[in-house]
């Protein structure tokens, strides 16, 4: 199953469409979503507006695949159950949001090679038409890393962060 959130504050019209019709055009069958306030009804895609967390965890664990805005909540629930997951962040211009930090979110974690992040409708059904070739997620780790720890406390000691991985050791 593919798995389909858009949060909880406000609606992700752009998001849910481009699914809805990908799935319509690729007869899907197996996806679900969780749809918030939109305005959009799918006709292809199973859809509840809000679901329960228990729900939503239950939908998380038994997802092959999900796909969400860039919410961090969203983000950390897939990666902690090593769940692939696209993320297309919600656009202020657009009226998505109130700024873009979902971009900045997006960008960064795609960087690291955590997720895949998508700009847009056609890049989604692009992505989507190739679900096959990702790779699998590495967990996440439900604890803080070493260098974070070490990075906190040298910033709580000394009122610095460190500047390399050793000074993060040295602390």
């Amino acid at each position: 199953m593919i798995f389909v959130t858009v949060g909880t504050q406000g609606r992700f019209d752009r998001l849910i469409r481009a699914v809805d019709e990908w799935a319509g055009v690729r007869a899907k069958t197996d996806v679900f979503a969780q749809t918030g306030t939109s305005d959009y009804r799918p006709k292809h895609i199973c859809a509840e507006p809000f679901i329960s967390p228990t729900d939503f965890r239950k939908c998380m664990e038994s997802a092959t695949f999900v796909i969400a805005h860039a919410g961090i909540g969203s983000i950390i629930s897939a990666l902690e159950l090593g769940k692939q997951i696209i993320v297309m962040p919600r656009r202020a211009h657009l009226g998505e949001h109130r700024n873009d930090h979902q971009v900045a979110t997006a960008t960064r974690l795609a960087a690291q090679g955590r997720i895949l992040a998508v700009a847009d409708e056609q890049e989604m059904i692009e992505k989507l038409d190739n679900l096959e070739m990702f790779n699998k997620t590495e967990l996440l780790s439900r604890q803080a890393s070493a260098d974070l720890i070490g990075t906190i406390r040298m910033f709580i000691e000394t009122g610095r962060i460190p500047l390399t991985d050793n000074d993060a050791s040295a602390g």
